[in-house]
């Protein structure tokens, strides 16, 4: 299952953790995403969306 936000395409991004000896190990970031139940193309779908468009108001959300 990927975790990319349908509206933006936001998606996990990787870098490195960096000890205060500047020693680096690999890690994540993953998306605040939800699975919501949303108005789209007139009907309701169920979509994963971020928290920051979810904020934004970008997605109408089904009752």
């Amino acid at each position: 299952m990927s975790k990319v936000c349908e509206i933006c395409g936001k998606s996990p991004t990787t870098g490195n953790m960096v000890s205060h000896s500047n020693k680096k190990a690999k890690r994540w970031w993953k998306p605040n995403v939800h699975k919501v139940r949303a108005v789209v193309d007139g009907e309701v779908k169920r979509i994963r969306v971020c928290a920051k468009c979810l904020k934004a108001g970008k997605v109408t959300r089904a009752i």
